[in-house]
């Protein structure tokens, strides 16, 4: 037997589990309860299920599924089996999903069985041996065939480095990038978030977001699972539902466009967040008038941090005011173990460090920082500095108190509803539709998703492209929060001296739209 702790995540998370295993775990919003007995078991069936299958070591399981329980004890599985976990939006089309399957090349593919059809076809012609189904009332394959394993499973030894989930993260280029994240990157920045975030005893997550990306999937429920805190689960956001039960809770977290649907609630209230302890924001930025109203209506500030597929967290407003304010329209400290440092690029010169208030690049480093991109060490390459530090992408400032500001992304990245919506994939496609010979797609200010896609198309000489019906093809081939609000067809494309389209100009030109 190794004298080295086993470094697995699940390791951790199993052995903050409460004493008493009996005590309910999860909630959900239809009246289901599951205790930690029930995840301790229910994970280790999935985890002997896979385990049974004869995977490669390092084996890649990609899921597709809607929310649910389940499709978390998944998650947990995969990590205590020893394999990587590869969360897929459930918005993804044909075309993004051919992509998906075949960089991956997972050995078990999860997918609904309402996709199993086409998902099965795309990953049998990428290799995968394995298709289950898993559906959110808690029927599928996946269950009726770990039904049959042991719910006795020993968890599977991993070092520190070993990969534990991969991300996919569209790049400014269209291509996507698959973020490595490690047991210890995850672990890390869990634990270190507990204790920045002041869980204790007693602490219960409402949580009501997706877990197919970062903030639902490992800030929120790796923060409830570290701290043995039970979870109210809501499959999908009803903003109604939410503010009912907050006075079960005491800890929520959610991307900007939750807490304006709640703030247009009525029943949202200082009673009706009485028993709260913690709201937190991220995904995309907070307008500080939601900031501000949140905080007038409930009597609560929310906290706002700055995170990315490829980090995890990486700064956060303070929780306690013996470490200052929470000030709306930053992002606040770097979090305990992450080096972060703003730096100015210029012609000709070496890199420097900016000076406090001067903006410039995010660059971070720290234990949460991923080891690469999947299967792309010339990207990974160019995404690192000589000295270890990630380059964000994300242009911001650290003013004289120590606050870190984020005031642009990378070139053209837009966040809509939390989710990141990258032009130039869009625009490839809309380029290839008959009649059109360029596009430009550009995000303006919209007053629930923070951000929507506006696409600006120029047509082919004689051609006269419809919008409406550009909008329709994209639909059938993209995820919804991918598809421009609105469309339209001009003469041509506003260009500098260089013949670069001068985003910033449509920006300008379509900033009322919406509001």
């Amino acid at each position: 037997m190794s004298s080295t702790p086993n470094a697995n995540l699940f390791a951790a998370l199993r052995a903050a589990f409460p004493h008493d295993l009996d005590e309910i775990a999860v909630e959900t919003d239809d009246g289901l309860a599951y205790s930690w007995r029930d995840l301790e078991r229910a994970s280790a069936m999935i985890a002997n299920l896979l385990g049974s299958l004869g995977l490669k070591p390092g084996a890649r399981v990609a899921v597709q599924v809607e929310k649910s329980v389940e499709a978390m004890l998944l998650y947990l599985a995969t990590l205590r089996a020893g394999y990587v976990f590869l969360p897929l939006n459930t918005a993804y089309q044909r075309a993004e999903m051919e992509y998906f399957i075949g960089n991956a090349e997972p050995e078990v593919v999860v997918c609904t069985s309402a996709n199993l059809d086409w998902v099965e076809r795309i990953a049998k012609a990428a290799g995968t041996r394995w298709v289950f189904t898993l559906d959110e009332n808690r029927t599928g394959t996946l269950l009726g065939h770990a039904a049959t394993c042991s719910a006795e499973h020993e968890i599977v030894r991993k070092a520190d480095d070993d990969l534990a989930a991969i991300l996919y993260t569209s790049g400014t280029t269209g291509r996507s990038k698959g973020a490595m994240l490690s047991h210890r990157n995850l672990r890390s920045n869990a634990e270190v978030l507990k204790t920045y975030w002041g869980w204790t005893h007693g602490d219960v997550l409402l949580h009501a977001l997706p877990i197919f990306h970062v903030h639902g999937l490992f800030v929120a429920i790796h923060g409830a699972l570290l701290n043995g805190s039970k979870m109210l689960w809501f499959g999908k956001f009803d903003p109604k539902r939410v503010i009912a039960k907050l006075p079960e809770a005491t800890v929520f977290m959610g991307v900007p466009t939750l807490y304006v649907r709640m703030l247009a609630e009525p029943t949202l209230s200082l009673a009706a967040c009485d028993n709260m302890r913690l709201f937190i924001s991220g995904s995309a930025p907070l307008l500080i008038e939601t900031f501000n109203d949140w905080q007038t209506r409930t009597g609560h500030t929310i906290l706002e941090r700055y995170g990315m597929s490829e980090t995890i967290m990486l700064t956060s407003n303070p929780y306690t005011s013996v470490q200052g304010a929470r000030r709306g329209g930053t992002v606040g400290f770097p979090l305990p173990g992450v080096k972060l440092r703003v730096r100015a690029y210029e012609d000709g010169k070496p890199p420097r460090d900016c000076e406090r208030d001067e903006i410039g690049n995010i660059e971070v480093a720290g234990p949460n920082v991923f080891a690469g991109y999947w299967r792309m060490p010339e990207k990974t390459k160019e995404e690192f500095t000589p000295d270890g530090f990630f380059k964000t992408g994300d242009v911001g400032k650290v003013d004289t108190l120590g606050y870190v500001t984020i005031v642009g992304r990378s070139k053209d990245l837009i966040i809509s509803g939390g989710y990141n919506v990258y032009p130039a994939e869009i625009e490839g496609y809309i380029n290839e539709m008959p009649g059109v010979a360029e596009s430009a797609v550009v995000g303006v200010p919209h007053p629930d998703f923070g951000e929507v896609g506006v696409a600006v198309v120029v047509g082919k000489p004689g051609a006269s492209p419809d919008a409406d019906a550009i909008v329709a093809e994209l639909k059938a081939k993209l995820a919804n929060f991918k598809i421009p609000k609105r469309c339209f067809v001009v003469d041509e494309l506003p260009r500098n001296q260089m013949g670069k389209v001068q985003k910033a100009l449509l920006r300008d030109q379509h900033k009322a739209l919406f509001i």
